[in-house]
């Protein structure tokens, strides 16, 4: 038996986990590796209320398999219309520790997002009376602007003006995806964090467009240079406690990926721990694993660090080529039918013989 990696139960700090019968995969395959999750709330009826983060989170807890621990920690959907009434609900609900800013046709589901970040100014005041932090999918959605510079435009006009308007205003710049927003939010204020994904650090954009189109890599933010995802890499890597795990895992059935328009997300919960594992120990940095994984996070929302621990091994085992999605659907997750080089030592039984 290979000596096993142990770490404090890591935290997914970004993640989509759908909802319906949909729940009993997704939410089945975080459980097995993270305790919580910052769960995102751009369903089909954005969860813009205190009452339907809860009733969402009822949905989320009936789907834990048994014997699993997992929390998950609700977000409220930002709209021009949020009101301050709304936000000292949520305000006053442990249960609800963020608010999420999507700009308006940015990704999915994101059509009642915000179109102008300066009426939510009053929204902002009031969420930094209680210490809720504001994630930020970080893209412009202006046309005449190159999908692959959207990041980078975002953080001059919209970031830059907010952080100096607001820097004690907690902000999370979600699944950074280019140099520019690495070295933004080193350079920023202790308020000022980013969540990186695993697909983010392990693809640059030929894994989409080279050899024919390639769907299941195909994500918002879009996949960058090469150049770009080794930045990712360094701050990741870095044991920079400004930047920490989120995977954005996004899962989608098949049929909506292969199709004339095919949706943006990539599914990687069911083996998030373990691509990341790959990562930390490419780069030579696997000491500053847990760090990423399960302190920074934590501290940056002003949450306890977990207690449990969960291990991993390295012996390798072959990714399934699909997962049940829903009632009817199936779901391809992210190295499908490839092989992965470490295991949850729990999930033994998977190894290739």
């Amino acid at each position: 038996m290979p000596q096993p990696l142990t770490l404090i139960q890591p935290d997914d700090w970004h993640l989509h986990l759908r909802d319906g019968a949909a729940l009993a995969t997704t939410v089945a395959h975080s459980a097995k590796q993270f305790a919580r999750a910052i769960v995102m709330p751009n369903l089909k009826i954005p969860i813009t209320t205190t009452e339907l983060a809860m009733a969402y989170r009822d949905r989320i807890l009936a789907a834990i398999p048994d014997g699993l621990a997992f929390s998950p920690l609700m977000t409220l959907y930002l709209t021009d219309d949020t009101s301050i009434e709304v936000i000292k609900r949520a305000g006053n609900n442990k249960h609800i520790v963020a608010l999420k800013l999507y700009p308006a046709g940015a990704t999915t589901h994101s059509a009642s997002g915000v179109t102008d970040i300066e009426c939510t100014y009053s929204i902002l005041e009031e969420m930094i009376e209680f210490d809720m932090p504001l994630l930020i999918h970080g893209e412009v959605t202006d046309p005449s602007i190159d999908v692959f510079d959207r990041e980078k435009i975002f953080i001059e006009r919209h970031l830059e003006p907010l952080t100096r308007r607001y820097p004690e205003l907690k902000i999370v710049l979600e699944h950074i995806t280019t140099r520019d927003a690495a070295e933004y939010v080193e350079e920023g204020g202790e308020t000022l964090a980013a969540t990186i994904t695993p697909h983010h650090l392990l693809l640059n954009r030929n894994a989409m467009l080279v050899g024919g189109i390639h769907p299941h890599h195909y994500c918002l933010p879009v996949l960058k240079r090469e150049v770009h995802r080794q930045a990712l890499v360094k701050a990741a890597t870095s044991g920079n406690p400004k930047f920490f795990l989120g995977t954005d895992s996004a899962p989608h059935d098949t049929s909506s990926k292969e199709s004339g328009c095919g949706c943006a997300g990539i599914y990687s919960a069911h083996a998030a721990l373990e691509l990341y594992t790959e990562i930390f120990e490419a780069a030579g940095a696997l000491d500053k694993l847990e760090g990423f994984a399960s302190f920074h996070g934590a501290d940056f929302y002003g949450l306890p660090r977990n207690k449990e621990s969960i291990s991993l091994v390295k012996r390798p085992w072959v990714c399934p080529e699909s997962y049940q999605f829903g009632d009817e659907g199936v779901l391809r997750p992210f190295r499908a039918g490839e092989a992965l080089d470490w295991t949850l030592y729990a999930n033994l039984h998977r190894t290739i013989q």
